[in-house]
């Protein structure tokens, strides 16, 4: 096959994939009257903000909880994982082969096995619709992740750089703050994008564990629109779009750090 026609080939099944993401935008700025169009318009050619009106009059609470629940996620997640991961990765203690196991196997709980545990725990705890307890939930998906790729990103960290630390004084946390992490730049960037994702679009703890709360992310904001207002496309549409726009952002700021994150420990001289 010729280098022309990979190309189209490429370019053909990405314009397919995308398509969805385009029809989003585009309805978002379409017309109530015009979605009822025959054959439907694939531009909008009399665009209207309605939509982007309503999502700033009632779902900017919803973003501001999805935000802060996404930050708490990432602060939580890091703070847990990377002393962790340091610890398996260099000071090596014993069982440290069967925890690595157990993360990963801890990886493999359905979250809704997992939503249904933290709902009878935290019923008892009276923690219920808390924004607090929606921030412990999402992390434990996100602290196994990050320990793992913490300890494989580490593990490439040269030992002389460590002892050369050891042989100025520097006890083991001392160690891990000034040099060990500093380092580890790409392993902390690529953990906290990836916890902020998985908070930031959960919907499985978010409607077991905050469904009656005061403050709900955007993913209960936009499933609770849709079921109020399911003649309103362009408002829903407008909705997803602004949500996406966080996530889509981190995504091509932190690409090059997330690349380099996720393929540390591959591969080994």
């Amino acid at each position: 096959m010729s280098r022309r026609l990979k190309t189209a080939a490429g370019l053909g099944l990405t314009a397919i994939m995308l398509f969805p993401v385009y029809w989003m935008i585009n309805v978002s700025f379409t017309r109530d009257t015009d979605m009822r169009a025959s054959p439907p318009h694939v531009f909008p050619f009399d665009p209207t903000l309605e939509g982007y009106r309503a999502v700033l009059d009632q779902q900017l609470p919803y973003l501001g909880t999805s935000l802060l629940v996404g930050l708490g996620t990432v602060l939580l997640t890091v703070v847990l994982s990377a002393p962790a991961g340091y610890s398996l990765a260099k000071l090596r203690p014993r069982g440290g082969g069967a925890l690595s196991f157990v993360l990963l196997i801890a990886q493999m709980i359905p979250g809704i096995i997992m939503a249904m545990g933290f709902y009878a725990i935290y019923l008892k705890a009276g923690v219920l619709n808390s924004t607090a307890g929606l921030i412990l939930a999402d992390s434990t998906i996100a602290v196994p992740f990050g320990v793992l790729i913490f300890t494989a990103f580490m593990s490439g960290i040269p030992d002389e750089l460590t002892a050369a630390a050891t042989v100025d004084g520097a006890g083991p946390l001392r160690t891990f703050w000034s040099v060990v992490l500093p380092v580890s730049r790409n392993a902390v960037v690529t953990v906290s994008l990836f916890a902020f994702l998985w908070a930031w679009s959960d919907f499985v703890f978010a409607t077991t564990l905050d469904g009656g709360g005061d403050h709900q992310p955007i993913t209960l904001g936009i499933y609770r629109y849709i079921g109020n207002n399911n003649q309103q496309w362009n408002a829903i549409m407008a909705t997803a779009v602004i949500a996406s726009i966080p996530a889509t952002l981190l995504l091509i700021l932190a690409q090059r750090y997330v690349a380099a994150g996720v393929t540390a420990g591959a591969v080994k001289d």
